[in-house]
């Protein structure tokens, strides 16, 4: 596995990092020890970075998979806290429920621009004081339009951006792969850490992994990237990929088994874009929410495209 310094920060990260959404309630909803036991084996194949988010209800995975190991991993968390007490309630938050004396990446959740940022201002600096304080090692921002990863270069307590990154641009609200890459390769110039998510575009892109994943790995101006993991065939998968090794084909073959389903998130806005876009038939709206039908639905992914919100997920 390979290790790269995030930006201008001593926090030195795999270049996989170990993204915990899907095993969360959110998504897979594993049980604990599931959950815990995938985490380890990324862990015993070189990640040692994981990202999560108050959102996602996971800090037990964690917090079980890194006993007595806490100072081998780097943890990343998010919080939508915009005022000074919500920015305290959400790191009291992590820190107890991850058992830890610190955090090394709290972000702000999904900001959008300089107006989102300047909204979220007392929150950043209450955190920017934690930081100065030893519980936080580096403050960062998660996004995904072009527009926040450049208001993020404004402000110098902003040392991490997360940005969405993919062959497709699916994710990117405000402008094209061209747009994020130009934006990424700036930040990057400007000393930020960077570690993207969504390399599969959600699961939309899995008919295509390794095209996929080999875009975003050649971005020499990404330093990490965030990949969801559910399963230690799936964990076994990724960091072969990621070190170039020749994947069995019993992994393959586990791999392609995996039942997967179309995954409407809880913030769908119910527009209807994606039911107009659907030759299947298998979306609807049913109170001011898209719906699937799962015997309809051939897990093409193309809805997705259409989806402003991002809420469109394959898992």
């Amino acid at each position: 596995m390979k290790y790269e310094n995030l930006g201008n920060t001593d926090i030195v990260v795999s270049k996989l990092c170990f993204g915990s959404l899907t095993i969360s309630p959110l998504q897979s909803n594993l049980k604990l020890e599931d959950g815990v036991r995938v985490i380890e084996e990324a862990f015993e194949r070189g990640v040692n970075f994981i990202d999560t988010a108050e959102l996602y209800e996971n800090y037990s995975y964690i917090k079980e998979a890194i006993k007595s190991k806490r100072d081998r991993f780097i943890i990343s968390t998010k919080s939508y806290a915009y005022s000074h007490e919500g920015g305290e309630k959400s790191l009291k938050k992590a820190l107890t429920e991850l058992d830890t004396d610190y955090i090394d990446i709290f972000s702000l959740h999904e900001q959008e621009s300089e107006h989102t940022l300047r909204g979220h201002s007392e929150a950043l600096e209450y955190l920017a004081k934690a930081r100065d304080k030893g519980y936080i090692r580096a403050l960062g921002i998660s996004t995904h339009n072009v527009a926040g990863v450049r208001a993020a270069l404004k402000y110098d307590d902003i040392q991490i951006i997360h940005p969405i990154y993919n062959k497709a641009g699916l994710g990117i609200t405000d402008g094209t792969i061209l747009d994020m890459q130009k934006a990424i390769e700036e930040a990057n110039a400007h000393g930020k850490g960077i570690y993207s998510m969504k390399p599969l575009g959600g699961g939309n892109l899995l008919s295509n992994v390794e095209a996929s994943i080999g875009f975003v790995l050649g971005n020499p101006n990404i330093h990490s990237v965030a990949v969801g993991m559910q399963s230690t065939e799936e964990v076994v998968f990724n960091t072969m990929l990621f070190e170039g090794k020749e994947i069995p084909d019993n992994i393959r073959a586990a791999i392609g088994k995996k039942e997967r389903k179309l995954l409407i998130d809880f913030w769908c806005e119910g527009c209807g874009a994606c039911v107009a876009a659907c030759k299947q038939g298998a979306l609807s709206i049913n109170n001011n929410r898209a719906v699937v039908d799962s015997k309809k639905c051939v897990l093409c992914g193309y809805c997705s495209r259409y989806c402003k919100e991002f809420c469109i997920k394959i898992i």
